[in-house]
């Protein structure tokens, strides 16, 4: 579940993609990667929906799914680090949420 350092960097991507959106389309560019993140809905405690450029989405599990899941592991270190990853994964895509609707804005 090491995907915070991933999700750090598209919502950057996003952001940046977001914010040269209109100028692409202004040059006559084909748009961005079909990849680039343009929506993200829901919430962490019935989940998210992650849409792409391209019209692929991701659905990630609910935060107490997730977090259920961590569970599972046997080391206790291996929990908590379940854990931690978990919570800034869902913080971050909060962030990106709230950084994708005011790229929209703009």
């Amino acid at each position: 579940m090491s995907r915070t350092p991933l999700l750090a960097a598209t919502a950057a991507l996003a952001v940046v993609c977001g914010g040269l959106g209109g100028a692409a389309v202004a040059a006559g560019d084909d748009g961005p990667p079909g990849d680039t993140i343009v929506k993200v809905e829901g919430d962490r405690a019935n989940g998210f929906g992650i849409y792409r450029y391209d019209g692929t989405a991701l659905f990630p599990p609910t935060d107490s799914e997730a977090r259920a899941e961590c569970s599972e592991y046997d080391a206790r270190v291996d929990r908590v680090r379940c854990r931690v990853e978990v919570r800034t994964w869902y913080r971050d895509l909060g962030d990106l949420q709230q950084a994708l609707e005011w790229a929209h804005k703009q």
